[in-house]
């Protein structure tokens, strides 16, 4: 009898994987109407730029935003959605699209924002609902980088880090925590933003913790970073990275902000290690210590797993930059 049951446990079909895979899309067949409210078009000279709007089909959510290129999810709440974004120097192209199994739905609108151009911006956002992937800043002090016979040598611990504990940023960078129909709290797609007008010259380290909840296993964080963007100069990197070890961070990419509208960007998943004389020598034990986490307020969260990841909780007070 045993190898018997054992055969038919063979020829079982397993059951379907419960946990979400990709970005979810709606029940409804028929092809959904996706309107915007905001923005309407035209010229604004706000810095905050508000993205509003309806879907036909309530069982969409998300719905995918794109602005000049920068993917967002944003939650849907009976059909509705609604947030404000940091609104880029001169052109901003707003597409928002929705599908279901009748297809994709989109709209667009143009809005002229006569606005400074904004020299850094870091977009964060995952691809599964219902887990942090926390995004942490780490700024440029005056004692974070020294000389030495060897070169430069980061001394991350001297670093400013502005995270969802710490939305403060000393240099005057603003950060956006991750909210979603009011709400900062839960565990959502993002975006987590942070945007400095005037960032100081210096190097910088972006990275993210990841914590899931419930039955979600794993994710794809996105990480879109713009440097001076809205002038003829603008540099544009994308980060994708698959995270799956709760609790641990990944080093997404450094930035060399050289001064005079020019920075350098490191992304260690992709591009060889700079050597220039402008980049510390110790980039791979600095990484290593924001990941493991030495006490020191320098990578305090989570373990190692190779180069680069976030949690949230409170700290709402002055995370959202005003009109």
């Amino acid at each position: 009898m045993l190898p018997v049951f054992l055969a038919l446990l063979l020829t079982q079909t397993p059951h379907e994987n419960p946990r979400q895979q990709g970005i979810p899309i709606g029940s409804g067949t028929k092809l959904a109407k996706v309107t915007l409210t905001a923005p309407s078009g035209g010229w604004t000279v706000d810095r905050m730029m508000l993205v509003e709007g309806t879907v036909s089909d309530t069982s969409i959510d998300p719905v995918v935003v794109s602005i000049n290129g920068d993917r967002y999810l944003m939650r849907t709440f009976n059909g509705r959605f609604s947030r404000k974004f940091p609104a880029a120097s001169g052109k901003n192209i707003v597409t928002v699209m929705a599908t279901n199994k009748g297809g994709t739905a989109r709209t667009q609108v143009t809005t002229y924002a006569q606005i400074p151009p904004v020299p850094l911006k870091a977009i964060l956002t995952s691809d599964t609902e219902g887990v942090y992937t926390d995004l942490h800043i780490y700024e440029p002090t005056d004692t974070s980088v020294t000389k030495s016979d060897n070169g430069l040598q980061l001394v991350g611990e001297k670093m400013a880090h502005v995270y969802w504990a710490n939305t403060a940023s000393p240099s005057g960078g603003t950060f956006f925590l991750n909210e979603q129909g009011g709400d900062f709290v839960q565990p959502a797609y993002g975006p987590y933003l942070y945007v400095h007008r005037a960032p100081p010259k210096g190097l910088y380290l972006i990275a993210t913790n990841y914590w899931p909840s419930g039955d979600k296993a794993h994710t794809v964080a996105t990480l879109n970073v713009a440097l001076f963007e809205g002038t003829p100069g603008e540099v544009r990197r994308m980060v994708r990275i698959p995270l799956a070890i709760p609790g641990t961070t990944r080093v997404l990419a450094w930035i060399n902000i050289l001064g005079d509208n020019q920075a350098e960007v490191y992304v260690p998943t992709a591009d060889p290690q700079p050597t220039g004389a402008s980049w510390p020598k110790n980039l791979d034990e600095a990484a290593k210590k924001v990941s493991a986490g030495d006490g020191s307020g320098f990578g305090d969260e989570g373990g190692y797993e190779g180069e680069g990841e976030g949690y949230e909780g409170e700290g709402y007070e002055g995370s959202e930059e005003g009109d």
